[in-house]
């Protein structure tokens, strides 16, 4: 065990981590020359197509250092703000972390995110100081920066190049000296920790496991604590590029285990696998996921219901993050109410239905979960705009209030305060980090980022602030139901709630918007946005018309009238039973109002 090493690599998103990763695998020959291209964990064409890492990945290398064999098992993390959820469970799985720095953009607020994750868990913490070769860095003063946030010496600062494949032995070599071997005894009763999965068509679920204490070998009998079911060990080894199976894996080790499991549900990540016979202790798993976003994920062709839930299924064994429940609309039938971690994660999950199980799937509008208090004193959580109780019984609704730290030059500075007070937000503090790179500090409603605001925030600070946030808790406010009606019909999935403030200007540009998307019928489209009784806006999409009179040449004109009249009365009746066909961009132009 004093030979086995478990890191992970932890950044802001575009500072190098997959880079850093391949030129490890590359200098420790885990892989030939052959099997060697870009992003060689990213295993997802999305995550290739983006430039992101979306999922974490684990992998396991050798490296001799002295005359000494050693086994490094590495995770490689995604950086971006919504996938933090990923980093928290690598990080559960390790006991060291490489911290990577870009050198010339410097600390941004994903890394101090994500190495306070780090040292709530007690890891070693080695600072990487990535991308020395580019003409525009600034190694000593991003080094004092590093110094600061960590509060290690300026030797332990490791100054590297993943392109150019500079200062990659130093670090393994601080791996090796720096991190300390896992702790855990291979005699007492099995104790391994489910940290990822992953579906299977052949084989049924694949389970990524990390083992504390004890052995796990193939052919034993084993049993999930979480879930109380028992199964046989068909397969375990070891996570190389591809899979290599062993006859045991004892403590401190990474591995995975197939054992023919078919059904999704009986598999959760931060469950504790044990023996049948000998069992061990629960572990602590990881924290439940809290979503940010929710909405609402319908099949186009209403017959595919059932086969969208078993992608859900599968997906959520990939991405433990994804929480979804049974929900049934009006306007497009039966579908699911989904909880995403933010905007990114919602566009990546919706992306992944559409290209790994061949799903045509409807978005509608995202929202937050506020809390109503109603009358009787009770209190309810609202997911969506259907399920707002009626104001009447409502005595308040509180919205969740979040704590969003920008980092950015400080030049962006009056912008960015103007864009947060837009959006409802108090700033609360205002700390220099270096000469020209500021901290603000706001607090400020989950509602108003959800939809553009990292977009709005990287254009105006021409892409140099970097944003992080973390829910504080839930604040009284003013909020109603926006409705929008198509000829006096509500559509509940182009429902929203909103701030009483914003509401008329919301709904006046929603239906201005509508106007542009829904195609002319043979009858004319009123388009309403109503508060309650209250209409607050109103667009008119007026009806194709075909020429009756082009026949009439001359003669008299009651003979005209008579056909207009005649026409009139049709489109009346039209209008009655004729149903407006709402395309799929009509859902998804709340998004993009500005």
């Amino acid at each position: 065990m004093e030979h086995i090493r478990n890191f992970c690599i932890i950044a802001h998103i575009d500072h190098g981590k997959s880079t850093l990763a391949d030129r490890l695998l590359e200098f420790t020959g885990t892989l030939s020359n052959r099997q060697m291209e870009a992003q060689v964990l990213d295993n997802m064409d999305l995550e290739k197509e983006k430039g992101i890492t979306i999922k974490s990945h684990a992998i396991q290398m050798n490296y001799k250092l002295e005359g000494v064999d050693y086994v490094l098992n590495l995770i490689d993390t995604p950086g971006h703000v919504d996938f933090s959820y990923e980093v928290s469970r690598s990080i559960a799985a390790c006991e060291g972390a490489l911290l990577i720095v870009d050198a010339s953009q410097g600390i941004e607020a994903q890394t101090i995110s994500n190495l306070y994750l780090a040292i709530e868990h007690n890891l070693e913490i080695i600072p990487v100081l990535n991308k020395i070769d580019l003409p525009h860095a600034m190694p000593e003063d991003v080094t004092d920066e590093i110094v600061e946030l960590v509060g290690c010496r300026r030797e332990d600062v490791i100054r590297a190049s993943a392109k150019e494949g500079i200062g990659i032995e130093e670090i393994l070599k601080a791996v090796v000296h720096r991190i300390k071997p896992p702790s855990g005894d291979p005699k007492a009763p099995l104790q391994a920790m489910i940290f990822d999965s992953v579906f299977n068509s052949f084989r049924g679920i694949e389970i990524y496991f990390r083992v504390f204490n004890g052995t796990i070998r193939k052919g034993e009998k084993i049993k999930f604590l979480g879930t109380n079911k028992e199964y046989g060990v068909d397969e375990i080894g070891v996570l190389k590029l591809d899979k290599q199976p062993r006859n045991e894996i004892s403590a401190g080790n990474v591995g995975y285990l197939i054992s023919g499991i078919k059904v999704a549900r009986e598999v959760h990540v931060g469950d504790t696998i044990t023996n049948a016979i000998n069992p061990g202790e629960l572990l602590k798993g990881y924290e439940q996921v809290k979503p940010m976003v929710f909405a609402g994920i319908y099949p186009v062709d209403t017959t595919e219901f059932e086969e969208l839930r078993a992608s859900m299924e599968k997906l959520q064994l990939n991405d433990a993050s994804l929480v979804w429940e049974l929900e049934t609309s009006a306007a497009l039938g039966f579908g699911f109410r989904c909880g995403f971690l933010g905007m990114l994660h919602m566009e990546i999950i919706q992306e992944r239905l559409e290209r790994e199980f061949d799903m045509t799937v409807i978005t509608t509008v995202p929202s937050v979960q506020f809390q109503a208090f109603l009358t009787d004193g009770s209190k309810v959580f609202i997911n969506a705009p259907s399920e707002m109780p009626d104001p009447t019984r409502m005595k308040s609704i509180e919205e969740p209030f979040i704590k969003a730290q920008i980092i950015s030059k400080s030049e962006y500075i009056g912008p960015i305060i103007g864009l947060c007070m837009d959006k409802r937000g108090v700033i609360i503090n205002q700390h220099y980090l270096t000469t020209d790179r500021v901290e603000l500090t706001f607090e400020m409603p989950l509602s108003e980022i959800v939809f553009d605001f990292f977009d709005k925030l990287k254009s105006i600070s021409r892409g140099y602030a970097s944003l992080d946030y973390h829910l504080i808790g839930f604040r009284e406010s003013d909020m109603v139901k926006l409705d929008i009606m198509l000829n006096g019909e509500k559509v509940d999935a182009l429902s929203a709630i909103v701030h009483r403030g914003k509401s008329q200007d919301w709904g006046r540009k929603l239906c201005e918007k509508l106007k542009e998307l829904i195609p002319r019928q043979m009858f004319e489209i009123a388009i309403q946005a109503a508060i309650g009784q209250k209409i607050v806006a109103r667009e008119n999409i007026s009806a194709i018309r075909k020429n009756v009179i082009a026949k009439c040449y001359g003669g008299d004109i009651s003979r005209k009238r008579k056909l207009l009249e005649k026409q009139k009365k049709g489109k009346k009746r039209m209008r009655q039973v004729g149903n407006v066909e709402i395309p799929q961009e009509a859902f998804m132009a709340v998004l993009k109002i500005d």
